[in-house]
């Protein structure tokens, strides 16, 4: 149990009483632990982008001057897009970037966002290299690697080894974690010899039950091989009721688990470089509220975990196809037309309440309401939602303060909080107190 659950009490039949005077102690003691550097300098939030795929023009209807556009409306500090070896290593001419993989130039060099480059893919030309299962197969993936590299090197990259490599392995047992295990031991020096300072991460962990896959790997030693390691979560399948970001905070959790117990350092990076949910009218998808509130959800409980957690990558910007009951065609914060959904400034919103952070912690207020609370430069805030997107309740202040307001994301300003029933949903409620610690508060049932 954390210290912020401690101090919380249940007051009578009708409202309960947060006391956050011991906790804005505890979260100065945190952000001095973090030599009081703001989330924003510890954490990435991005965002997968298509350019790298699907050659000069992008079927998937990405085109760089807008999404470029795109990423800085929301704030964000990162994406993730696919380099292909087969297209950065043409016949007849030095590794590096062609007209197929122009798009992808353009945004990496635009310098809007920190680029997360996934290095992947065989190429056609070179025998046993989808996988690289041969010595000679993984040696030109490491000399592919080390060309990529050195062509992104002003733009601060992160790499990560392969996409999903434990899916492609039910199908075919060239994929095995030893044959990952051989790749990440001579890809990772490759890159480190060109960029020492770079992450390098493994994993790019699809759906794995009981993570047996992930064992087998940490198991073999891969994270010798990394400075982080990078996992994808999906619940969008699930029952409904588990297709919440309270379902794959949970998942992480134990993830970061294994990962604390494997390293041995319970700060040993973790990446979560896709995660997301689809607003199709399929059987899997959901309603574009139930994205955004999803989203907006782990952003803020991202700033709880940001010891460990380095970084949550939102699947995917805009939509891939207008197909509405494709889910593949569906993950966008916009739209294929670039119009955006709910997502887009619930996504903006929660960054933009949360980035500023110097430490946050996570507690409830009751089995459903989850209240995160942090300390900024300027003052405290809390963040308090409903997991149960059918339960819904109120709080308001228990003492009247002038420099306290109140918005929801997507809101577009916010409101005086004084004497004010604020209302509490899955739609996060949001809470600033200028000059001044977080406020006590007090919630009831809505009426």
């Amino acid at each position: 149990m954390s210290a912020f659950a401690k101090i919380l009490g249940l007051c009578g039949r009708r409202y309960w009483i947060v006391a956050p005077g011991v906790a804005v102690s505890l979260f100065l003691h945190s952000a001095q632990a973090q030599n009081a550097r703001p989330l924003e300098d510890r954490f990435l939030l991005g965002v997968g982008t298509h350019q790298g795929l699907g050659g000069v023009v992008s079927k998937r209807g990405y085109v760089p001057a807008v999404n470029i556009k795109q990423i800085k409306e929301l704030g964000l500090t990162a994406f993730r897009d696919d380099f292909p070896w087969s297209d950065f290593e043409l016949p007849g001419r030095p590794p590096g970037f062609t007209t197929l993989l122009g798009r992808l130039e353009t945004q990496i060099k635009s310098g809007v966002a920190r680029p997360v480059l996934i290095l992947a893919f065989g190429h056609h030309l070179v025998p046993n290299s989808n996988p690289p299962t041969t010595d000679e197969a993984r040696q030109r993936f490491a000399n592919y690697a080390t060309a990529a590299a050195q062509s992104v090197s002003a733009q601060r990259p992160i790499f990560e080894l392969w996409n999903e490599w434990n899916i492609a392995a039910r199908q075919n047992p060239a994929f095995s974690a030893e044959n990952y295990l051989a790749l990440a031991k001579v890809t990772q020096p490759a890159v480190k010899r060109v960029l020492p300072n770079a992450p390098f991460i493994v994993g790019a962990i699809g759906d794995d039950p009981g993570w047996r896959w992930t064992q087998s790997i940490l198991q073999l030693g891969v994270l010798k091989f990394a400075d982080g390691i990078s996992v994808h979560l999906y619940n969008f399948c699930m029952a409904p009721a588990k297709r919440s970001a309270a379902e794959v905070i949970e998942r992480l959790d134990s993830f970061h688990r294994l990962v604390a117990q494997a390293s041995g350092n319970p700060d040993f990076p973790i990446y979560v470089t896709e995660t997301g949910w689809p607003t199709a009218t399929a059987k899997c998808g959901v309603n574009e509220q139930t994205e955004a509130d999803n989203m907006a959800q782990l952003i803020l409980w991202a700033s709880t975990a940001s010891s460990w957690l380095k970084g949550f990558w939102l699947y995917e910007l805009k939509d891939s196809g207008t197909n509405p009951s494709e889910l593949e065609d569906n993950f966008g914060l916009f739209r294929f037309d670039n119009s955006p959904k709910p997502a887009a400034c619930a996504v903006r919103d929660a960054w933009a309440f949360i980035r500023s952070s110097l430490g946050a912690d996570r507690t409830r207020l009751s089995k459903d309401v989850v209240l995160i609370k942090s300390v900024t430069a300027t003052g405290g805030k809390a963040a308090v939602w409903s997991e149960d997107p059918a339960r819904r309740y109120e709080v308001r202040l228990k003492s009247d303060l002038p420099n306290v307001t109140f918005q929801h994301p997507c809101d577009g300003s916010s409101r005086p909080a004084s004497g004010t029933w604020m209302a509490v949903s899955s739609t996060p409620l949001l809470i600033t107190a200028d000059g001044d610690a977080a406020p006590d508060l007090e919630m009831r049932p809505a009426r």
